[in-house]
């Protein structure tokens, strides 16, 4: 965007021709297909599944197993704190399983990692290894790939409980029982502690037909038998009724119950001492009743264990441990201090990593390790010679070393320049140094080094997991870096007035070497396909190089195009280059902060404080226009920031939007008494010279659209308190006015204000009638900012013609330059700026994406009252775009009277949002809460979906802006870039 003003002939700023149109048009298809092309990557990147297939089950050698057979207590959504404090009496609420931590077994605070979902949870618990990323995609009520188990090494498996969990491990084993409720069972409205005794009952029924059944008493006299129930009650209860009610505190106590029964009814049973007992949760539960993210409420549950194989308690004196540097998975410190109300201080803790359980447990019958966990065997819990304790723990080293092995193996087969994981190149020599230890009887040093071993393969694990992130992250930021050079190119080549020498040599050069460039680019692609290829990378991963490749042949092409640009800049004065400069810095900076805004909202309220106070002063001091535009602006912008503020999450306010109707009647007469001002700069929005009768009557049919739609909402609201339902006329009443609104903007007069203003009428019935609050007054704040925008654009543009040449002509009445556009010039970066934070705050103004997930039905109560999820959803996007359409007609409206090309701003648009779309591609998450995850993908790919959104949005708006006519200084002058 640089250039001298030289006496030359004037350039258009771009081309009509067929061959421009043509190749601004297959700009945009390559934009559409990179963006989708590059949005997939996330998930070869941050979703990529860590399961692998092939290894061999690594059993532990035991002379025998510490316990015959294994109960599994999960008490789902049970919080810690809830189960090891005492009541409002004093009385602990679960004293069986406090008698054991004290007389009988271990216990500990099991620290689960987001996201705390039961899926999830139960994952880690039975199979010892983290959600795998991948179930983001594809939901987690089935597996999204095969993983093995405890279950599945087992001889047999018996479970009962919820029909979203028990299937998900069981349905698939040939050696399993087990049985779940129906779904209508888990009924918010009732206590859902009978779910639990449900679970138990089926157990016990499963005992007492044994003694009738020789053939199911012989299965369940065999070993290696794991019991599992599934006690949902927990829960269900503490979503309905929160974790502090006395439903939730009772059901504590009803699993306490459910472990004595299970407990006695196995030893009754068994009568042989060969049962080991886990109690434990898959996650807690926060005081809203909700779970999934690292709050400790939703990371720590309990753990008990004891019976056959499990230590007794420990009794210990109180000390305070200095922190040792350890984190469990929720990053938790190690040996964090238990609280005085448990009165367990005496008792030693043993806090595990919830993944760690599945090693305990396939240690306490024997079974070789789940040939997928990632867990660390605790051995403070087992009851084991030192022999057997090394050998259980080295096991367990050799199962997750096998994992390293297998993926080190699969990614050597596949690499042509492998690098390995150095630290564990000598892996063998200390597999048979532990041996030799152990054979000479070296239990300690054994058991150190078979535990830096199992660190040592978990870190090769991580390593071979992200093993291409550097060659995928690096491809796709040089791929954004690459759209965004050939966007800034054809720019400059399409809108701005370069030298005509510059353009013809550009030109010729570009067709002289094109075809070379493009064969070497072929050339470059071939051969980064057979590497490709020969590695077996996916199918994607070419997309994505080639997709890279492509964009930086383009660039090379425009090369001598680009030294030209750059010879232009350095002949340029310092001042240029230091405003260059200054202008790339404050964009960089509007953009990061729009970046932090998606994380919190409340940003833009200092943002319009600031904004409120430098436009203002902008407009009283350089653009010197009338003092009361100042104080608009100023007032205008602080209006909005309070918007921000608010709760995400919409309260019900009916009162406020009955308020809005009236404000918006007052904004918009306000601004027909603006478009009969005839002095000054207001004559670029107005055409006071040719004043339409007719618009008196659009605009006060528009009026009162706005007021009966005020009164449906009032009517709607009283109907709706007073239990009565909505009468189908009124419906029928609220569709028409919603629809004959947007429709009547099409026949406003078509000079600048007087269309927008029409806009703004025709889209308030629909947007009033679907809003519950707040975001009514929103809608009027927000076109006060836009119309405070045109103003001052307005009155910039006139004061810099009175300032400038007399060359310049007078105004001309009437006169319309339709496409009379002035090439684009440094200073015009400010209208997509501008465009890119009020296109943010039209979303984030009113909300985020909570206020998506969590929409009150009232919203859309006065168009449809039956369920219908589409319809609802339709409605409800609908809302959101109608302040996204001010934005662009508003938009539009500016490039028309300052005469920018509005095609160059939509590049220019884009552009910006992809140093935002780059932002976000590295801070996508694939740990965390579903929301959190979720909400990362989401920024990733909204930002990433502008250059459709935008566009499309630019389609539909244009219907309503094609045929503005402005009135304007007819300029003969045009500056350089």
């Amino acid at each position: 965007m640089a250039g001298r003003a030289r006496p030359q002939p004037q350039l258009q700023p771009h081309s009509s021709s067929a061959s421009t149109r043509r190749r601004e048009r297959w700009l945009v298809v390559l934009g559409v297909a990179l963006h989708a092309v590059y949005m997939l990557s996330i998930f070869d990147i941050y979703f990529k599944s860590p399961i692998v297939h092939g290894m061999a089950p690594e059993p532990p050698r035991f002379s025998a197993p510490p316990a015959k057979r294994l109960v599994l207590l999960v008490a789902d959504g049970l919080r810690a704190d809830k189960f090891f404090e005492p009541d409002e009496r004093g009385r602990y609420r679960a004293p069986f399983l406090r008698g054991v931590i004290e007389e009988k077994g271990r216990w500990g605070v099991s620290h689960a990692r987001p996201p705390t979902e039961s899926r999830p949870g139960h994952v880690a618990i039975i199979a010892g290894f983290y959600e795998d990323p991948s179930a983001v995609t594809k939901g987690w009520k089935a597996n999204p790939v095969e993983f093995d188990s405890v279950f599945n090494q087992s001889r047999h498996i018996i479970s009962f409980g919820s029909p979203d969990i028990v299937p998900i491990f069981c349905s698939s084993l040939p050696h399993s029982t087990w049985g779940t409720y129906p779904h209508e069972y888990e009924d918010f409205a009732t206590d859902a502690s009978f779910l639990d005794h449900w679970s138990f009952d089926q157990f016990q029924g499963l005992l007492n037909r044994s003694f009738e059944d020789a053939k199911l008493r012989q299965l369940l006299l065999q070993d290696k038998l794991v019991i599992f129930l599934h006690l949902l009650g927990c829960d269900t209860n503490g979503h309905a009724h929160r974790p502090y009610s006395n439903i939730y505190l009772n059901n504590v106590k009803v699993v306490d119950q459910i472990a004595e029964s299970m407990y006695n009814l196995m030893e009754s049973y068994f009568n042989d001492n060969q049962t080991a007992y886990v109690f434990t949760a898959d996650h807690g539960m926060s005081d809203k009743g909700s779970h999934g993210d690292g709050h400790p409420s939703n990371t720590d549950t309990p753990l008990v264990a004891w019976g056959a194989g499990i230590r007794s308690p420990k009794f210990l004196a109180y000390t305070d441990k200095p922190d040792d540097g350890f984190r469990f998975v929720d990053d938790h410190k190690h040996d964090m201090p238990t609280p005085q109300d448990w009165a367990l201080e005496g008792f030693e803790r043993v806090d595990v990593n919830q993944a760690d359980i599945a090693p305990l447990m396939a240690t306490l019958v024997g079974l070789p390790c789940p040939l997928n966990s990632v867990g660390s065997l605790p051995t403070h819990y087992l009851k084991l010679s030192k022999a057997d304790e090394v050998e259980a723990v080295l096991a367990n080293t050799k199962q997750i070393l096998n994992q390293f092995l297998r993926k080190s193996q699969m990614k050597q087969s596949s690499s042509l320049y492998f690098k390995p994981f150095k630290p564990l190149a000598n892996y063998s020599l200390v597999l048979d140094q532990i041996e030799d230890l152990i054979s000479a009887k070296d239990y300690e040093n054994a058991m150190k080094h078979s535990e830096e071993l199992r660190s040592m393969a978990l870190a090769g694990l991580h390593y071979f997991q992200t093993y291409d992130w550097f060659m995928l992250m690096t491809t796709i930021t040089l791929g954004y870096i690459g759209w965004m050079v050939n966007l800034i190119l054809h720019v400059l080549q399409s809108y701005t007035s370069f030298p005509a020498n510059l353009q013809k040599r550009t030109q010729v050069y570009a067709k002289n070497t094109s075809v070379k460039v493009y064969i070497v680019g072929c050339f470059i692609m071939g051969f980064s396909s057979i590497i490709l290829l020969l590695e077996k990378s996916p199918l994607l991963y070419h997309a994505y190089l080639f997709m890279t490749i492509f964009l930086w042949t383009r660039i090379v092409q425009n090369f001598e195009f680009i030294k030209a640009v750059w010879r232009e800049l350095s002949n340029m004065p310092f001042k240029y280059t230091m405003n260059l400069l200054n202008i790339s810095v404050i964009a960089l900076f509007i953009l990061e902060f729009l970046v932090m805004s998606f994380f919190d909202r409340k940003l833009y309220t200092w943002c319009f404080l600031i904004l409120g106070i430098l436009a203002s002063s902008c407009v009283a001091i350089f653009i010197q226009a009338s003092s009361a535009l100042a104080v608009y602006v100023w007032l205008s912008c602080w209006f909005l920031s309070l918007f921000t503020l608010m709760p995400a999450e919409i309260p019900e306010n009916n009162n406020l939007v009955i308020f809005s109707g009236a404000l918006i009647i007052l904004t918009a007469m306000a601004s027909r008494w603006m478009a009969t001002n005839n002095n000054n700069f207001w004559l670029y929005l107005t055409r006071a010279n040719k004043q339409d009768p007719q618009f008196s009557n659009l605009f006060f049919v528009q009026v009162v659209f706005v007021a009966i739609s005020s009164i449906m909402v009032w009517i709607s609201t009283s109907h709706r308190s007073q239990n009565k339902q909505l009468h189908p006329l009124h419906q029928m009443i609220n569709w028409l006015i919603a629809g004959f609104a947007m429709v009547l903007p099409l026949f406003s007069p078509s000079s600048v204000l007087s269309r927008l203003t029409s806009i703004f009428l025709g889209f308030a019935p629909p947007f009033l009638l679907l809003s519950i609050g707040y975001e009514a007054v929103f809608y009027s704040a927000f076109a006060m900012v836009l119309m405070g925008w045109i103003f001052v654009e307005s009155a910039n543009l006139y004061c810099s013609e009175q300032n400038g040449s007399a060359r310049r002509s007078s105004i001309v009445e009437g006169s319309i330059f339709g496409y009379d556009e002035r090439c684009l010039q440094l200073s015009d970066l400010r209208i997509p700026l501008l465009f890119t934070i009020l296109f943010n705050v039209a979303f984030f103004g009113t909300g985020n994406f909570a206020s998506i997930a969590s929409f009150e039905i009232s919203s859309v109560y006065r168009f449809i009252t039956i369920f219908s999820p589409f319809l609802m959803a339709a409605l409800l996007i609908f809302k959101l775009f109608i302040p996204f359409m001010l934005v662009i007609c508003t938009f539009s409206a500016i490039t028309k009277v300052v005469r920018i090309p509005r095609l160059g701003c939509y590049f220019l648009v884009i552009l910006l949002s992809d140093v935002m779309t780059i932002h976000f591609f590295f801070l996508v998450r694939n740990t965390g809460s579903w929301m959190e995850i979720g909400n990362s993908i989401s920024h990733f790919g909204i930002v990433s979906a502008q250059v459709v959104f935008v566009l499309l949005l630019f389609a539909l708006t244009n219907i309503f802006t094609k045929d503005i006519e402005v009135s304007s200084r007819q300029l003969s002058s045009r500056k350089v870039m």
